[in-house]
């Protein structure tokens, strides 16, 4: 009459149904007020008034009492407890509760009103996992309800290796959990555990994926190549991971559908570029470690390079090699093989090297750079003049007698005249510029005292008139 809503009233009457034991009646109430939800796979347990129902429920049930309590039970209670008997009982007794009443009433209220992630919930909390799994591969629900209501309460107790057994059982091939396993890889990296991501890329035996996360194990954090070297067995891993999954692609080349749909591909070529990676990260790494335990490394960074980054960080491995060694020589062979392997640029590289080296005040070693780079072989004609004019480029402080000899060192007379021009030596650049071809000659001896008389330098430019 008042035109209330008389859902609270249905709810509370079914409500004392089941608190009198009356379950058919019971359910008749709650039919009036409640209702299935609108999309089954939302990410919650339905509504509140449902949840109250399996709540009650489940709390309904006593456990059988064991203890020598039982003698002062009173009759209601021990009749009570045998009739309904427990939950938590049953499910370590035989394994499965289906055989009793209100595990019976909970699963109606749930199929018929709840969400497939209280339903999921309410099995995983009754250790019947396998129940859970099945229904999620029944109703396809999506990997949110898998991730929700199986996979976090499987690794929070302690419960992951069961359910990788179930999910085995269920499918050995695994290829109908996919999706899910996948989205539940995605979970771990966002939340950074990746020594249980590391533990699921094992168990869906996905050797790709796991070695990119034994490589993350090996740099993340490194202070110092001292601290890589003690995690090379990490290295070992990867290239395990990557040479059985080299077995695993030839072995199931000659089959004509290929398995393993969810787990990431890669071509045989990446995979043995991947494999001479590694040989090359832990020559380097046993190389620097070396060094840094000697006490001869003197480079400092802000981040440790490694062969795992992009080209640049590849360029500052090698050039950390060539510098880090007892001498130039001793760190280039190893530097090269990286420049060759990544098609890196050389002279770039070198260059870096040799503006290093001028910071530090050691111009010999330029020089055996030089010698090193123009004995690899495939220098370019002016690769060795290039590396000494960035050189002169970046410090104008070279004393003299270094910068004499380093530019004595130079090829090609055209850059050596360059090189005296940027050091100001007016009169070394007209000394050099006279011993060419004669037309050439007078160009640049003309250039000379214009430059000359710009820096007031009456001297040289009374000699160049006078030759000219």
């Amino acid at each position: 009459k008042s035109g209330l809503d008389p859902g609270g009233a249905w709810h509370a009457w079914g409500m004392a149904c089941l608190k009198a034991g009356n379950l058919s009646s019971a359910r008749e109430k709650f039919n009036r007020c409640l209702k299935p939800p609108m999309d089954l796979n939302q990410l919650n347990h339905g509504s509140r008034l449902v949840q109250d129902v399996i709540q009650y429920l489940e709390s309904t049930v006593k456990p059988i009492l064991i203890a020598d309590d039982d003698y002062f039970a009173t009759l209601r209670e021990l009749e009570a407890t045998l009739r309904t008997r427990s939950l938590s009982l049953e499910m370590m007794c035989e394994g499965r509760i289906q055989h009793n009443s209100y595990y019976q009433e909970c699963l109606f209220y749930l199929h018929s009103y709840g969400t497939n992630l209280a339903i999921i919930s309410f099995y995983m909390r009754h250790d019947c996992m396998r129940e859970a799994l099945l229904h999620l591969l029944n109703k396809e629900s999506p990997p949110e309800v898998f991730i929700e209501g199986i996979f976090i309460p499987s690794y929070e107790t302690g419960k992951l290796h069961t359910l990788e057994n179930l999910l085995e059982t269920i499918d050995p091939g695994l290829e109908s959990w996919g999706v899910y396993l996948i989205a539940a890889c995605k979970y771990l990296q966002r939340k950074n555990y990746y020594h249980i991501l590391y533990e699921l890329q094992q168990f869906m035996k996905d050797h790709v994926r796991a070695a990119m996360t034994c490589i993350r194990f090996f740099t993340h954090d490194a202070k110092s190549y001292t601290e890589l070297g003690g995690k090379q067995t990490w290295l070992l891993k990867i290239k395990d991971h990557l040479k059985v999954y080299l077995q695993e692609v030839s072995r199931s080349s000659g089959r004509k559908k290929m398995a393993f749909t969810f787990r990431k591909k890669m071509s045989a070529t990446d995979v043995s570029r991947h494999i001479n990676t590694v040989d090359l990260q832990m020559e380097v790494t046993k190389f620097l470690h070396r060094c840094e335990t000697t006490g001869t490394s003197q480079m400092t960074g802000s981040s440790l390079p490694t062969l795992f980054g992009n080209n640049n960080m590849k360029m500052d491995v090698a050039c950390k090699v060539i510098l880090e060694g007892k001498n130039i020589e001793e760190g280039f062979g190893i530097a090269f093989r990286v420049l060759q392997d990544f098609q890196l640029e050389a002279t770039e590289v070198y260059s870096k090297v040799a503006k290093q080296l001028v910071k530090q005040q050691k111009y010999s070693e330029i020089r055996q750079l030089l010698k090193c780079v123009n004995e690899s072989g495939v220098a370019a004609k002016n690769d060795g003049d290039n590396i000494i004019l960035n050189c002169l480029n970046e410090s104008k402080n070279i004393p003299a007698e270094d910068l004499d000899n380093l530019i004595q060192d130079m090829d090609s007379d055209e850059n050596k005249i360059q090189a005296y021009v940027m050091c100001n030596k007016l009169r070394s650049a007209y000394l050099v510029s006279v011993r060419q071809e004669k037309t050439r000659a007078v160009q640049l001896v003309q250039h000379v005292r214009q430059l000359a008389e710009n820096s007031g330098d009456d001297v040289v430019k009374a000699i160049c008139a006078q030759w000219l």
